[in-house]
């Protein structure tokens, strides 16, 4: 489904030579500053060529069949970075695994991947390789956040010279496993041409400038991390300030030293709490961005206020990359709370229901269509063309509109749809008014089972600290303002919302709780 990007070396577009051509001609430059090690650790150019290249060729060493996948579950390492260009450097597949993923999940990556190499923590070898062997896979390797493990020692006696391999546009660079909240997760097959045009549209239209440091606190096991920072500072020749994992305190003492920071919600919100975070702090930034989950605009107000600097919200998935984004220009238009921005350039955008293109503010299903749109579902050829339209669109099951100025406004996921007493009920709408609400700090809006109805609505609030909420109060604080069929059956107050790792509320555990709730009887 993907179209080709041009390249400059006349048929190479591995992702790994557009990355590496953008290196800094002096290559004993500082690339990666470990922020949070035990001991001033930093890691040069050279340092992430030569890594690379031993990687490479101990890769190669194999004998792996063309188009091999090298399954990774590790923790977060300048290594493991090393690792993941390693792959592409040789021109295999790389599938990176959440760190969260149990065995019986695993069994299933590696199990429908059918990795030749799978790489694990030391700690977890015993039983990562019984699954990997079962399955067939021959190399299992030990990778620690400590320098350490069996992929390193072998590595180490590797050329530090290789030659990458050469890649057209269409060949397939990763596969990234959806999060499955609905049935088993999805391989999305992304290409070489895929993120290299993301990459090189996000450099245009973020403004990466020389002299640009970021500050990396994010996993890298996730399109937001992964691809969208590390190939944004990669593309520039950008150093990063590498912290293993987020921690407050630290990225605040880095942001006098850098211009770019990425992160969830989450991590604006904990850094809010901090009483360092001034504008003193943040005057050297040039861009702080926030994606992977919707940011409040209680957030976005509050970040505004605190550092005299607006966060630019932008909106991809797994199987695209990144897909709008806020401007970054003010030329360009505002940052608006609430929305996700424009499409990107090169990234068409509709919004349509029923079949027919929706006008400008009415809710339907976002389908998109560009040169960063994956080429399909790994080994689901029958799901691949389901998710697309015969025009050759695709469905990304979100619901959203685009307001009168042309900025997008995700609504929610399809499958949170709320369908009660035959009546469409979008959650963000409902949540957005009991945001708005004194003393609340979040809330999620989810649909249940019930006998009348087919689906009750049920809204679960964490009031802010201190604050003390009363959930039959809020209900009827929503009828004065809602249609009725909208306001919750229930509220319910709770200390916090169950998130995964990259801070996406999980509603389906919402659901899963409160599914009993109404049954007849």
């Amino acid at each position: 489904m993907s179209s080709a990007t041009p390249a400059a070396d006349g048929g190479q577009h591995n992702l790994f030579a557009a990355l590496r051509a953008a290196f800094p001609t002096d290559l004993d430059a500082t690339a990666i500053e470990v922020a949070d090690g035990d001991a001033p650790l930093s890691y040069s150019w050279r340092d992430l060529d030569r890594a690379t290249a031993m990687l490479a060729n101990l890769l190669e060493s194999l004998d792996l069949p063309a188009g091999s996948r090298v399954a990774v579950q590790t923790e977060k390492s300048v290594e493991a970075l090393m690792l993941y260009l390693a792959v592409l450097r040789a021109g295999f597949v790389y599938l990176p695994l959440n760190t969260a993923y149990q065995a019986a999940e695993i069994e299933y990556f590696i199990g429908n991947a059918e990795p030749a190499v799978v790489v694990c923590a030391p700690k977890h070898f015993g039983w990562v390789s019984k699954l990997a062997f079962k399955a067939g896979t021959r190399h299992v390797f030990t990778l620690g956040d400590d320098r350490s493990g069996s992929l390193l020692e072998r590595a180490s006696h590797q050329s530090d010279r290789h030659e990458p391999a050469r890649r057209g546009a269409d060949d397939l660079a990763a596969i990234l496993y959806t999060s499955g909240t609905t049935g088993r997760s999805k391989g999305a097959m992304l290409t070489h041409g895929n993120m290299l045009s993301n990459a090189s549209t996000l450099k245009a239209y973020w403004g990466w400038q020389p002299g640009d440091v970021l500050v990396h606190a994010l996993p890298i096991f996730h399109v937001h991390g992964l691809f969208v920072a590390i190939h944004g500072a990669l593309l520039n020749g950008s150093k990063m300030i590498w912290l293993a994992k987020f921690d407050p305190k630290r990225v605040l003492a880095a942001l006098p030293h850098a211009t770019v920071f990425m992160g969830v919600p989450t991590l604006y919100v904990r850094l809010l709490a901090e009483p360092g975070l001034t504008r003193a702090a943040c005057s050297g930034m040039r861009l702080f961005v926030a994606g992977s989950a919707p940011l409040l605009p209680e957030t976005f107000n509050a970040w505004r206020e605190r550092t005299g600097q607006a966060i630019l919200e932008r909106y991809g998935m797994s199987e695209t990359v990144m897909l709008t984004s806020n401007p970054y220009d003010q030329a360009d238009g505002e940052r608006r709370a609430g929305t996700v921005g424009f499409p990107l350039p090169g990234v068409q955008l509709r919004v349509r229901d029923e079949g027919r293109e929706c006008p400008r503010g009415e809710i339907g299903g976002i389908e998109v269509k560009g040169p960063n749109v994956f080429a399909g579902y790994w080994r689901m050829p029958e799901k691949t063309k389901e998710e697309f339209t015969d025009d050759g669109w695709f469905k990304t099951g979100d619901v959203g509109r685009i307001d009168e100025r042309g900025y997008v406004c995700i609504v929610g996921r399809s499958k949170d749809l709320i369908i009660s007493g035959g009546y469409n009920v979008y959650p963000a709408e409902i949540e957005g008014y009991i945001n708005d609400m004194p003393g609340v700090a979040e809330s999620a809006v989810v649909g249940v089972p019930h006998p009348d109805f087919g689906e009750a609505v049920v809204a679960v609030v964490v009031p802010q600290a201190g604050a003390q909420l009363d959930g039959p109060a809020i209900a009827a604080a929503l009828k004065s303002q809602i249609a009725n069929f909208k306001v919750p059956k229930l509220v319910e107050l709770v200390q916090e919302l169950p998130r995964n790792t990259m801070g996406k509320v999980q509603k389906n555990l919402l659901r899963e709780r409160h599914k009993g709730l109404f049954a007849a009887g």
